[in-house]
């Protein structure tokens, strides 16, 4: 009974011949899902027609091998012999029913190397009809390889390709997993089997096909395999039309696929390619070139997709996450990448450059964020301003996070400076801001860091003056000054950098602005308390005492109230503060209480003008900075 079968693939060296026909029914079955399983009883006479074929086909086999080593040896034109034509017969007609050749004891190579064999030997010294079809049994039986080869590549195990970068494991368990997948994920037995097709198929003139074959199959299976870890391709144009939220959700899987291709995918692509054709070293190594540089080009132009988006200063870290990846494996790929790659190279260097500029770009941008804010409402109660808290958050993070990165961008850049005077972010225009902040002891970066800092600190200034109250304007600069200071100090990075000069001017200033603020207010307060005028010729002028009551009192009242709205968060400002008025304002009235509280009539008149004993002040003044509505009339005694 005959079998339509589609032609041999993997199994045509995988089966026994006592499996053979089980073998077949159930590829057929897997083919076809809408045929009825056949029954696996051969009857002893088609056993037996099978086993007369093989022997005959053995037999040609052995005597066509014989007539090969004649041919090599001799120069004359050959006579053919009958069974030449024979053996031809039976290699077609199995052919011709989709039927393995042998099983899997490399036989079925040994039958296409003396196809390939007889076609070189006979295609200028035999007539037309013999050699074509010789030549048309060779390319069946080549389609067939190519069909295996295929099949053999396309299933290594894919789970061993990306299980060290999902674990986050270190260079030795890498090793250990590169060795443990072998040839990326390809068993052992398997390697012999393509490195056997493939020289084969070069052998009998199939070269290309071989090579197209092995480079598409790679690389949609590194495609593949990218795209487990999340990878997906963005262009350009798809790039631009994206928001933001959802490009940088694709930062981190590029992330991992280039760390995965440097340091694991392009090692292990080379030492398959190079096994898989062995022997033909300029061919592996082309067909190496050709996989990885379409995949390393594909993950460069991420980047470069990536860099052609608008700037925004939210955008700095991912930049530099990319830049920090581009610089740290560009090592992994020296032991990678032979000497003709320098252009890989070269596109990777010139990548990371680009990123750097643009991370340097957005780093300055954080300059023109400060003086866009242009708001002229005044924060509430003089508290600290959204754009202090801003900008000194981006910088902590900056420096804790990305300080080391950051120097090395802005020291690239001031290279590339040097070579091109014209690509310099705007900051860096203006010899006076230069001379400034620049200093050859001195970090590029520090010095950014330094104009940020001046530049916030003059806007600062500038909404300071829309309080009306000077009192209130030294308490917004005071909490503003204070929350710079308190960020800096908190960063043992940004610290370091700034060498204390910034943190002591900054120091020195808020305590102008509190000496300022003191006598803005409570100075002018203690003048209510002024002994001058009223003492006449030895005797305490009464009204003038009393008057002098009533507006410390009415003034205090007002203090009170205003500036228990006002803001003071931290703490330790705000225990500063209320410290330092209490040293001024209770010493002061509790001795001008001493001193004239007598002149008043005991009784109603007393309770009139002495509102306020010494304690009730400290006790008012605690009330202050809380951003409360004080009242003063549910704390009185």
């Amino acid at each position: 009974m005959e079998e339509n079968h589609k032609p041999a693939t993997s199994s045509s060296f995988k089966k026994g011949d006592d499996k053979e026909e089980s073998s077949e029914v159930e590829k057929t079955e897997k083919e076809t899902k809408s045929e009825q399983p056949q029954s696996q009883d051969i009857d002893d006479k088609e056993k037996e027609e099978r086993a007369g074929i093989k022997h005959t086909l053995q037999k040609s086999y052995d005597d066509i091998e014989t007539f090969l080593s004649k041919l090599e040896n001799d120069a004359e034109a050959p006579d053919i012999p009958d069974f030449v034509h024979k053996y031809v017969d039976l290699v077609e007609k199995k052919l011709s029913k989709h039927e393995p050749l042998f099983h899997d004891d490399g036989s079925f190579l040994k039958v296409v190397d003396q196809i390939s064999r007889l076609y070189k030997h006979l295609s200028d010294s035999v007539k037309a009809p013999l050699i074509n079809r010789i030549g048309q049994i060779q390319q069946q039986a080549m389609c067939y390889l190519e069909d295996e080869f295929r099949s053999l590549l396309e299933e290594p195990d894919l789970k061993q390709e990306v299980v060290a970068d999902q674990h986050g494991e270190d260079q030795s368990t890498l090793d250990q997993s590169k060795e443990e997948s072998n040839f990326s994920g390809y068993s052992y037995q398997v390697i012999p089997k393509l490195n056997k097709i493939a020289k084969e198929m070069i052998f009998g003139g199939y070269e290309s096909e071989c090579c197209e074959a092995y480079m598409v199959t790679r690389r949609n299976i590194i495609d593949e395999t990218l795209n487990k870890l999340g990878y997906e391709k963005i262009s350009i144009d798809e790039a631009q039309k994206m928001q933001w939220e959802a490009l940088e959700k694709n930062i981190p899987p590029w992330i991992k696929a280039f760390k995965q291709c440097t340091k694991v995918y392009f090692s292990n692509e080379c030492r398959l390619v190079e096994t898989v054709f062995s022997g033909y070293p300029s061919l592996s190594t082309n067909l190496f070139s050709n996989i990885v540089r379409g995949v390393f080009l594909q993950l460069l132009n991420f980047v470069e997709a990536v860099a052609t988006i608008k700037r925004s200063t939210e955008k700095l870290f991912k930049f530099l996450d990319i830049y920090d990846t581009l610089r740290d494996n560009l090592s992994s790929l020296d032991g990678v990448l032979p000497k003709w790659a320098e252009e890989l190279r070269n596109e990777m260097t010139t990548t990371r450059c680009r990123i750097g500029e643009m991370a340097i770009f957005i780093f300055c941008d954080l300059e023109n964020a400060i003086k866009s804010d242009t708001g002229k409402t005044p924060v509430p109660g003089g508290a600290v301003h959204p754009l202090t808290r801003y900008t000194m958050n981006y910088l902590k993070y900056a420096c804790d996070e990305y300080k080391e990165t950051i120097e090395k961008v802005f020291k690239d850049h001031s290279k590339i400076e040097r070579a091109n005077s014209t690509n310099k972010p705007r900051s860096y225009e203006g010899d006076s801001e230069k001379n400034k902040y620049d200093d050859e002891n001195q970090s590029p970066f520090v010095g950014q860091v330094l104009r940020i800092l001046d530049l916030l600190d003059s806007a600062l200034e500038a909404k300071s003056k829309l309080y009306k109250d000077i009192a209130l304007s030294c308490i917004f600069m005071m909490n503003n000054g204070r929350y710079m200071l308190q960020k800096i100090k908190s960063s043992a990075e940004i610290h370091q950098a700034m060498k204390d000069t910034w943190c002591r001017k900054t120091s020195s200033d808020l305590r102008n602005y509190h000496q300022t603020y003191k006598r803005e207010t409570w100075m002018k307060l203690l003048g209510c308390l002024n002994v001058e005028g009223l003492n006449v010729n030895g005797k305490v002028v009464k009204p003038v005492l009393k008057e002098r009551f009533k507006s410390f009192n009415a003034m205090f009242d007002d203090i009170h109230r205003t500036q228990s709205l006002w803001v003071v968060n931290d703490k330790q400002l705000q225990s500063e503060l209320r410290v330092s008025i209490s040293a001024i304002v209770i010493p002061a009235y509790r001795s001008f209480l001493a001193r004239f509280s007598g002149y008043l009539d005991p009784g109603r008149q007393t309770e009139k003008y002495i509102k306020f004993q010494p304690e009730d002040i400290e006790t008012f003044i605690d009330d202050l900075f809380d951003g409360n509505s004080g009242s003063m009339s549910r704390k009185k005694p």
